[in-house]
């Protein structure tokens, strides 16, 4: 048909019925289906009511929702009448999507539109779903352009159900009536995923560690997950942050609508929310329409990796299943998630890390409630499953148990820092599997922390001379740079900490300090730089005295770094978390030449007792004793 004819005469004569569309198909061709919500659901609904007159039909799609039971057919038939070729295993409405691993074609999102386009994987026929034509003929893909766009434009014939519901999306969404060769107008709801239920607390805790690491101006790339969902809450009180994200949920849109994204500080594509895919209610596709904020692009553009490290403070947050203790990740399609699989995982986790300020975060559930009880997702080595994220490319792992950093770190450190983010059931046998593996040496000990739960409302970050520092509690992990602190104190600090000129500072002795319950044991840091790379530079230590029902404390500040408060800061947080673990005071040895330890103790509101023992001082303050 030559393409000088007026759009709208072809228009009229392209129109056809879904049954007489889907008898254009023919035995032993490929058929792409579009994608997710934007599935052509009545176009599939004939397919499935003719499935049985074909033989060897190949269906290529992203994912689907299974309104119309392509899967069963491919079962039953075994295989006859239709073969699926899913490029991203989903689980939105059934489980049992998840076990057709057949059907699986592992490959990165933003290689998926170039297999349609070089014709690596041609194919016959797309059926697709758009909005009205507006008057020059364009047709928008609208809350389903990911792989989609490519499909339609390599493909030999293309069908599309024009749906008046299908909002108009700004951007690369938009294919011409001249490139369609059948058109089925059918009105009906657009598939939508309302909000998953209520965020468990496991998925509350996660999101707000996950939160804590997110800056004002970061821009986002958000999974589709329970703990996503709950982070977005936790951003209530974040500004100008940017969003440049696989998918475009109604979380975003209420993110939009209350001011914390306006995208003004993305550094590329700015003013712009950008995505592929649109999952959520009707009251986000009717967000989505003729909205100039919003640019939806084909998956090649939004997963490629160079793309995505173009923008400020990249942060991709994604929900995964399973991780060994040296950092490889499995994300295997599950009910619980929304959705899973090779997917954009990869694509945006390397992106991200290559950004300027860019983090990386992977989020999950240290273990699951299964019928033999509970199962944890935090394993010794990944065995006959797909390893999604490698471990040379992981950086900030969160559970509900706290945050660790794997980006640098050798095999032993790794697994000291997953350990402590796992469920302390596990803790003790998985430190015995490390063991055993050689992953981490015969003579360390876990100590304490087996069964630990590290206090995170004890963290603070206060800005002193343009410098941020975090006080927080000690974690394993910390081990080396305490010792490391120890090391770089000046002889006369070390005399006044230690009443000896120690100059050895072994890795038992460290364990002691880092491998804490934080009840009758609490060593607090003062730590500058980057969260996993920081260096500490005050240590506040305590340990119960049983009999006395008081905490022994002692203390110790890097020279630069004294005069600053640090002290005062440490005591009163070590006197108010004692407190609410039931102690009653505390208590220090030190030298009479340490006019600042006196002085230290003189800040407390509290009565302090000073007395006098061998040459040394012993300070004390009870908390029912007011100054």
């Amino acid at each position: 048909m030559p393409n000088s004819q007026y759009w709208a005469d072809t228009y009229i004569e392209k129109k056809v019925s879904p049954a007489k569309a889907i008898a254009s198909i023919r035995s032993g061709q490929r058929v792409f289906i579009g994608s997710g919500c934007g599935e052509p659901q009545i176009l599939v609904q004939a397919l499935t009511e003719n499935a049985n007159r074909f033989s060897g039909l190949e269906i290529v799609r992203l994912l689907g929702q299974e309104t119309a039971s392509l899967t069963k057919i491919a079962d039953s038939t075994k295989d006859t009448s239709l073969n699926i070729r899913s490029i991203y295993l989903g689980s939105v409405k059934s489980e049992s999507i998840a076990k057709h691993l057949r059907f699986i074609t592992p490959m990165n999102m933003s290689d998926v539109p170039s297999l349609f386009t070089t014709r690596k994987l041609p194919l016959n026929v797309a059926l697709i779903q758009v909005s009205p034509a507006d008057d020059f003929g364009w047709l928008s893909l609208g809350i389903s352009v990911d792989v989609t766009l490519a499909a339609a434009r390599s493909a030999d014939f293309v069908i599309a159900q024009v749906n008046p519901r299908m909002p108009r999306v700004m951007g690369q969404s938009f294919i011409h009536v001249n490139d369609v060769n059948m058109i089925v107008e059918y009105e009906e709801e657009l598939l939508s995923v309302p909000p998953s239920n209520k965020p468990s607390e496991v998925a509350r805790d996660i999101g707000r560690h996950i939160a804590r690491l997110i800056e004002d101006g970061s821009t986002l790339q958000i999974g589709l997950d329970t703990a996503s969902q709950a982070t977005m809450h936790g951003l209530s009180e974040k500004n100008d942050l940017g969003i440049h994200s696989q998918f475009l949920t109604d979380d975003i849109m209420h993110l939009y609508a209350r001011g914390n994204v306006n995208n003004r500080k993305k550094g590329f594509n700015q003013g712009k929310m950008v995505a592929s895919m649109a999952v959520g209610s009707k009251d986000l596709y009717e967000f989505l329409n003729d909205n100039p904020a919003i640019d939806f692009h084909p998956s090649d553009y939004v997963n490629d990796p160079f793309i995505i490290s173009r923008h400020n403070r990249m942060v991709s947050m994604n929900a995964v299943r399973t991780v060994d203790l040296t950092g490889q990740v499995c994300a295997d399609a599950s009910a619980a998630t929304r959705f899973a699989g090779v997917s954009g995982i990869p694509d945006f986790v390397r992106g991200a890390r290559r950004a300027s300020a860019g983090k990386s975060i992977l989020g999950f559930a240290s273990a699951t409630e299964t019928k033999n009880g509970l199962r944890s997702n935090i394993v010794p080595q990944l065995h006959d499953t797909t390893v999604v994220v490698p471990r040379g490319d992981v950086h900030y792992v969160v559970t509900e148990y706290g945050v660790v950093n794997l980006f640098g770190k050798s095999i032993q450190e790794r697994v000291v820092a997953m350990i402590t983010i796992a469920h302390p059931q596990f803790r003790e046998e998985l430190f015995e599997r490390a063991k055993e593996l050689g992953f981490i040496g015969a003579e360390r000990n876990l100590g304490e922390a087996a069964k630990a739960v590290y206090p995170v409302q004890l963290e603070k970050t206060i800005r002193i001379d343009d410098e941020d520092i975090t006080i927080r509690p000690a974690k394993p992990v910390d081990e080396r740079r305490i010792q490391e602190h120890y090391y770089s104190l000046p002889k006369e600090d070390i005399l006044t900490r230690f009443f000896c000129q120690k100059t050895i500072f072994g890795r038992p002795e460290m364990e002691s300090r880092s491998n804490i319950d934080y009840v009758n044991d609490l060593t607090l840091i003062a730590v500058v730089g980057d969260f996993g790379f920081g260096k500490v530079v005050g240590i506040a230590e305590s340990m119960k005295i049983e009999d006395l029902n008081m905490t022994e404390v002692a203390f110790s500040i890097s020279k630069e770094y004294q005069g600053k408060r640090l002290g005062s800061l440490f005591i009163k947080k070590l006197a108010a978390a004692t407190r609410a673990n039931g102690i009653s005071g505390l208590l220090a040895y030190t030298l009479p030449t340490n006019r600042a330890m006196i002085s230290l103790f003189k800040t407390l509101p509290y009565k302090v007792k000073t007395q006098y023992e061998d040459g040394d001082v012993i300070l004390s303050c009870k908390f029912n004793e007011l100054a």
